[in-house]
Order: C-alpha cells, then structure tokens, then sequence
C-alpha cells in the first residue's frame, strides 16, 4: 500500500492507521479495562480527518491533480465498464492486422438502451501494464476503436468513450504501424459518425493518444483527471530541457477540470468521491451512470443531420474568447 500512496496523502494515511488501530477488539478491551472513553477519541480523530481530507483536496495543485489521476489504485476504463454497463461483450482486433489490448471495447447494455463501449486500458499489475502497453495505443488500437465506432453507426447504438492515457504510443513499433495517420483518420470519422458520441475522460487524457478517441457531442471529465495537449513531464522536457519542471508544466498547460469546463473542452465536471474516485469505485461508478443515462436521454432527441451540425460547431468555438 505504502507504493500507491501519494505525497499529499500520507497526513491522511497516518490518521487512517491511527483509526485502524483504536478500532481493533484489543483496544477496546483495553479502554474498558483502563476508564478510557475510546469512543470520543475515535469521533474526535474521525472528524479531524474528514477536515484533512476536505482540506488537502480543496486545495491539489496541477501537477498533484495529474498525479492523482495517475493513482495505481484508480479505477481503470474495465472497473467502470464492469459497474456501469450490462451484458457487455468485449471484441477484439481491427480487422487489418493486429489486437492492440492497450484498447477495449464492445457492445454493451445501459438498463434496455444498447450502446457501443470503447476504451483505454492501463493495466494493474506490470505484466497487465506490459501487455496493455500502459494503456498507449498503437495504429491498431485507434483502428480498433474506429472499427467499432462504424458498428456502433451502423446498427444505431450512441458510443461511450473513456478516455485514460498519458499518450499514444511513440516507440518504433507504434510509427510502424502508422499511428499517426491512424489517430488522424479517428478524428475526422469521429466528427461525422451518424450516431450520438459521449466521451467521458476518467483519468489521463493525453495528447494525440486521448483525441484518437475523444471526438465526440459531449465530454464529461471526473473531477481529478487531467486533460492536455501533452504529458507534463514532455512539455518540460520541450520547454526547459527537464522533466523536473513537470509541476511548473502542468501548471501552465491548464490542464484540470477545472481549466477544460472553463475553457469549453468539457460540458461537465462530474464531482468524485472525497479522497478520489479510488476511496470509492463504485460511488464514482453510480455517478458516471447517471450522467451517462442522462446524456444520453439529452442526445436521443436531437435528429441526426443536427447532431453533426452541432458536433461540428462544438469544435469550432472552443478557445473563442480564451
């Protein structure tokens, strides 16, 4: 546990072991034995840290949010498919040349409404992480995602897109299968794909790697991810020649929710658990669902050739008057 821990977050780590420990039978024993009222001293740790939390993520800076959208412990793109959707099948391949698993996606059901999952995978443990190439796709997991994109149009099912990843791959392996052309052909499709597109950024929305799949009616952010033109560490190394700098990056790539809701990137701010969508997967899950459902709901009574219209005019005016 003490490797996932964030700097910001030890202050609140000691209040929880503290609690942990005064919470265990033995001690309560042992307070009985010895007058200790032990139940005031749990309420009055448990209000102190309930103000730490309140007070340490009132206050992150850029480069704290990135980090904490970068936790180990955050849920993934497959943790929200799991709690969110209904009978979903994940399908594999984009039917050129290869399975890029740092991409997942399949038909799914919200309640009785089908829709089309795509998504970006990290990986939890490091052969997972290995496997799914820490969740930076290469040509053919952008190809994979436009595959099913087209599906999706093609039998009338709105897409769900999450966004989570640092960036495209950028190693010899990803030019050899042409992942920039593969991420520019996404977003032009993307812009005119006939079926209703929401994005949802959960994590890392990174660079070209987070737009190969980030086209879409309505973006919805949580409220600890990130969303740039590119990773902190990178514009550092581009600006100053050091990737120490990444906090003053980060701070000058406004790239928190929210910077992108003021900025016009992002419809919606959808507001985490305290602590972290990680302290409470499935209260963030139950969030995303309702937003989704209702998002959804919003873009089913708009006809098709509007859509597109407004699509079209969504990217246009983004950074007017910035």
């Amino acid at each position: 546990m003490a490797g996932n821990v964030l700097d910001f977050e030890r202050p609140i780590l000691e209040l929880e072991s503290l609690l942990e420990e005064l919470r265990k039978p033995e001690k309560r024993a042992e307070a009985r034995e010895t007058g200790i009222d032990l139940d005031a001293e749990v309420a009055r740790l448990e209000a102190e840290l309930r103000r730490a939390v309140e007070q340490v993520y009132a206050s992150l800076s850029p480069w704290e949010e990135t980090l904490l959208a970068r936790h180990k412990n955050r849920p993934y793109a497959l943790d929200y498919v799991r709690l969110v959707f209904d009978r979903y099948m994940e399908m594999a391949g984009d039917r050129l040349s290869a399975n890029d698993e740092a991409v997942i996606g399949g038909p799914a059901f919200l309640g009785k409404r089908p829709v089309m999952v795509i998504g970006q995978q990290k990986g939890r443990d490091l052969r997972e992480r290995q496997r799914r190439n820490f969740g930076s796709a290469r040509g053919p997991g952008f190809r994979k995602a436009l595959r099913l994109a087209r599906m999706a149009e093609r039998f009338r099912r709105p897409i769900v897109a999450f966004v989570d990843t640092s960036a495209a791959a950028a190693d010899l392996r990803a030019e050899e299968t042409g992942v920039s052309e593969a991420i520019a052909r996404n977003m032009a499709e993307f812009a005119f794909l006939r079926t209703p597109i929401l994005v949802v950024v959960i994590g890392e929305g990174g660079s070209g790697g987070a737009m190969g799949m980030a086209v879409g009616d309505r973006v919805i952010m949580l409220e600890h991810a990130v969303f740039s033109v590119i990773p902190p560490e990178g514009c550092a190394a581009i600006l100053w020649r050091d990737k120490e700098k990444a906090a003053d990056a980060a701070a000058a790539l406004k790239l928190t929710a929210k910077d992108a809701h003021a900025l016009g990137i992002v419809e919606h701010v959808l507001k985490e658990p305290l602590g972290g969508a990680h302290r409470d997967p499935q209260a963030m899950a139950a969030e995303i669902r309702s937003a989704v459902v209702s998002t959804l709901d919003e873009l089913d009574g708009v006809e098709l050739d509007r859509l597109l219209e407004q699509r079209y005019r969504r990217y246009r005016r983004i950074g007017i008057g910035t």
